[in-house]
């Protein structure tokens, strides 16, 4: 296996829409999941799609550890380790929520998205194998994130609100002006904005 270097917002690759696989068990598929599964690894990352390391292929993997969630969260919240080549997904209905998001390809930023909180995604193991899943909350999120990069779409082009773009280190600054720029429209009588529609 081989760590594989990191495209980084800029670079053409990252704003290509990626090309379809016509044999998902292919041995030169099978190598770059191999290599993408230790490059996320290596880089702590939650996902990952094959132009982020300059290959335009419809390939992602990503996870979403049952450690991220609440005990008493659905099954659909959480999936392991996974690589899906070929995937698309619909949503289940029309419900948004607005979640922070990093990505390897923006070091150091994290920015408020909204995606559907319930979706259901499609596509093919590395066996060949069809692959449909639910996906919920944060395992929901991660799919839509990595299939945007599959179609040459990065988590700001998602944003409604740039101000909700943030260095990392400053996050928590941040979220403590949010809130106290929410109490204020509160008192006044104002509703919009709410930080709780945040899911940090």
């Amino acid at each position: 296996m081989t760590l594989l270097k990191i495209a980084r917002m800029g670079h053409p690759v990252l704003l290509k829409t990626a090309e379809e696989i016509a044999d998902p068990t292919s041995r030169d598929i099978g190598r770059l999941l191999e290599d993408m599964v230790e490059t996320m690894e290596d880089a702590t990352g939650v996902g990952l799609a094959a132009p982020q390391v300059y290959e335009g292929k419809r390939v992602i993997i990503f996870k979403s550890p049952r450690e991220r969630g609440e005990e008493d969260a659905a099954d659909s919240d959480f999936s392991p380790l996974t690589a899906l080549i070929n995937p698309e997904f619909e949503p289940l209905d029309d419900e948004l929520a607005v979640g922070w998001e990093g990505c390897l390809s923006i070091p150091g930023m994290t920015g408020a998205v909204p995606r559907y909180s319930r979706i259901v995604y499609r596509g093919y193991a590395p066996n060949g194998q069809a692959v449909e899943r639910e996906a919920t909350n944060f395992h929901s999120r991660v799919v839509q994130h990595e299939i945007d990069h599959l179609d040459g779409v990065l988590f700001p082009m998602r944003m409604t609100d740039l101000s909700m773009l943030t260095f990392n280190e400053e996050l928590k600054n941040f979220m403590e002006y949010a809130m106290e720029q929410n109490a204020g429209e509160q008192n006044a009588g104002e509703q919009d904005g709410n930080p709780d529609e945040v899911d940090a």
